[in-house]
Order: structure tokens, then sequence, then C-alpha cells
């Protein structure tokens, strides 16, 4: 793809997609089936870039996997306990987040010489609340160059025990820490220091937990977890990955906002993803929902303001942001300071790249504020290198303007396919 696309104005929107597998739980079903006892087949897997590193680090930690022609589908050989390598060696993990965590948690129960590194984005990304909690329960880990960012050296010797973290910044330190503590020697009792975000997440996790044969008690609303030590997962030999909801936030938006409407399958309403709460967002800005057994059919109908905390879906708001732009009344987005140390900081650039289109925004620590768009500008976007910045932006096409946006690549993070898939629901004036 070019270092830059322009989607032409889109007149209407209509058809039906089956979309990717979800990033959260492929890469966190890649790293249970590599430590479990028995040989897992992962069915829809997301072959993204995220997963690939995953992928390629898990090749390097020895775990043997094969993949199908078509990459949606994984075979992986567990090794029924946690990561263990004699030789020192270096995982380059990109700005993954869902590998570097959990992959610096699984590394820590054994004696290794593992460093892990990233990119630039990911060496600006705070990881201290992990360490420090792995730190807790006796593992040995060194900051490379800055203290609280990777790269980071592991040593090893996590053992659980009484483990506190804080949940302030990022709920995959929680699931991190959640998915190493079976394999510990000692029980391990994980109390939440402040306020967690994101709390959809760690229920994704432990119910992935569950699948593969361990039970987490949630004590005190979800204040103190417990995990019994010296457990082995238990592979469920067959686990089919649900379609990626985040993924899905911006179809239904573009039917939201120009339908027609737009189907979606494999998709269902008592789904372990947190951002299927979007769909209730819809429902209460005015957009017509319709539930099938294994798909959902978005209707536009009306658009309206809205006022929330999103702390729980920080992924799926951005996507509520833009629709702030089509609506009748301004859209509130609160709680939201998690934003800030995602791919890139998500709160300034969602509020710069917004008043390039003619956007009346205003942003503050962790909220953002979107007023309806009288008349939208043609503008060059800035994507960061940031997945959702991209496929959010490409709802500006919807406007009756076009959109440019640098480095569209960037969408292979977690939905390759995405351009191509947005293409086949659009009609427009002219042939592209």
């Amino acid at each position: 793809m070019k270092n830059s696309v322009t989607l032409q104005p889109v007149n209407y929107v209509n058809g039906e997609l089956n979309l990717p597998g979800s990033k959260s739980i492929s890469n966190r079903v890649l790293l249970l089936s590599a430590l479990s006892y028995g040989t897992t087949i992962i069915k829809n897997l997301l072959y993204s870039d995220d997963v690939k590193y995953m992928l390629k680090a898990l090749s390097q930690l020895d775990i043997k996997y094969s993949l199908n022609k078509n990459k949606s589908e994984c075979i992986i050989h567990g090794i029924s306990g946690p990561l263990h390598i004699i030789k020192k060696i270096t995982l380059y993990l990109g700005n993954a987040g869902t590998a570097m965590r959990p992959l610096l948690a699984a590394l820590s129960l054994k004696n290794n010489q593992v460093i892990l590194t990233g990119d630039a984005r990911m060496q600006e990304r705070p990881i201290s609340h992990l360490v420090d909690s792995l730190r807790l329960g006796g593992a040995v880990i060194n900051y490379i160059n800055k203290e609280r960012y990777p790269p980071l050296y592991i040593e090893g010797g996590f053992k659980g025990g009484e483990i506190i973290v804080d949940g302030t910044i990022s709920s995959q330190f929680l699931s991190s820490l959640l998915m190493a503590a079976p394999l510990a020697e000692l029980d391990t009792t994980i109390i939440i220091k402040d306020i967690l975000v994101s709390k959809p997440y760690i229920d994704l996790t432990i119910n992935l937990m569950k699948n593969f044969g361990i039970i987490v008690k949630v004590l005190n609303n979800y204040k103190i977890f417990y995990i019994k030590g010296n457990q082995t997962y238990i592979s469920p030999k067959v686990f089919l990955v649900e379609s990626d909801v985040s993924s899905a936030t911006y179809f239904l938006a573009a039917a939201a906002i120009k339908g027609g409407c737009v189907k979606i399958r494999n998709m269902k309403k008592n789904s372990i993803q947190g951002d299927i709460s979007f769909v209730d967002v819809l429902e209460k800005m005015g957009v017509s929902i319709t539930w099938k057994e294994n798909s959902l059919i978005c209707k536009k109908n009306h658009l309206f303001g809205i006022t929330m905390d999103c702390n729980h879906i920080p992924d799926a708001a951005m996507t509520i942001a833009m629709l702030g732009l089509f609506s009748d009344q301004l859209v509130y987005i609160k709680n939201i300071y998690n934003w800030r140390v995602k791919e890139t900081d998500r709160l300034y650039a969602m509020t710069t790249e917004l008043r390039k289109i003619g956007a009346n925004v205003q942003e503050g620590n962790d909220f953002i504020i979107i007023y309806p768009v009288k008349k939208f500008l043609h503008a060059t976007i800035n994507t960061y290198n940031d997945h959702r910045i991209a496929m959010c932006f490409s709802l500006i096409a919807l406007s009756g303007v076009p959109v440019t946006l640098l480095n569209p690549i960037c969408v292979n993070k977690t939905f390759p396919s995405f351009f191509e898939k947005f293409h086949s629901i659009c009609q427009y004036s002219k042939k592209l």
C-alpha cells in the first residue's frame, strides 16, 4: 500500500461482512496454548502484525506450531509449564502490547536471560506497574535504557504470593499477572491498588483461562484476585476465536451514519469481548439494532449525542467519538486517560486530527468532547502509526468530502484487510 490513501466520498453503505478474529483473544490464546498440556487447534486466528510478533517470539522460545495456508488456523504444541530457554535471547515485539506485557510475566516464572524490546513507541509506553508487581513476587527484572520503560532484561524468579498492582494505567498488567500466576510455586493473591481500568478485558482473560482449566477467584468487587499455584493449563483441544468486536465498530458506525444497513456475521450478543457494549451505545444513540442467532444487523435511524464514561471500552470509545461528528448533539466521552498510553497519545491525536476536518473539539486530561460538524473539510490525516486512528478517520469519507490518510498500512497491526472490507460495503458516485 502507498504512503497515503485518499478515500472518496461515500454515497451509501450496505452489505454483509465476515470479520477477522479478535486480537485480544488471539494473542492470549496463543500464549495459553503454548503453556498448556496438549495440542491446541486455534481457529479464526487473527493473522496481523501483533499476532506475528507473538508467534515469532514463541518460535524463538522453542514453541512448536504450524499455520494453515491462509494463516487463519494455528496448531500449537504446548509445553505443559512455564516458558524457559537456556540461551540468552532478544525478543523484538514491535508495538504489540498484547505480546509485551503477557510475555514479560510468563518469562518471569523460570530462570531466563531474555531481553524484551520493541519499536520507538513501545519504548515510550510505561511498564513499571507490571515490573513492580512481578518484583514483589520475587522476579529479577532490570531496565536496560530508561527506568519504567522497555527494553527489559528478565532473569526470572517470580514465585507468586501476595502481589499489589496499580490498576489505573492498563488492564493488560493485571491480565498478564493472572495468566502467569497458576504456574507460580505459591498461591497468588493479587490486590488492586486504586481504580481498575478496562474491567471487561479482565473478564475476557478470566474466561479464557477457564477454557484452559484454570479458575480465578474474584473477590471484593474486582479488588482481590486469588489463583492457586502449581497448576497446569489443559488444552481445550480446539478453540474458535470470536470475530473482533473492536473491528466491527467501524462498520456498525458506518451503517449508523450513512446506511442502509450492515450485517456482521459470527457475532454473538453474549460475546466475551467488552466492546460488545458498543452495540448498546448505538441503541442509546437511536440506531436500529437487530440480533440474529450468530449475526448482528445495524440500520441507520437517528443519531443522538451521548455523554458517558468509557473507561471500560477505550478502543470502541474512539468510534463513539467519530459518531459525534454526525450526531444531533455533542458526544462527551469521560474517564479515558488510558488513551494517552496506547499506540500513541490518542487524546492528543484525535483532537489534533479532528480539528483538521472542521470539528470543534475540547480535550481534557481524561476526556474529549466532540460537537457535530457543520462543514467538513478535506484534510490529510496523520495516523501516528496507530491502526485505530486510521480506521476511525476512514469514516470521514461518509461526510461528503474525501479524506487522505497517511501511512494507511498501519491497519496491519490488527486488521490487514480493513480497507478491502470497508470498500465492500460502500457505494460511490463514481468508480474508484
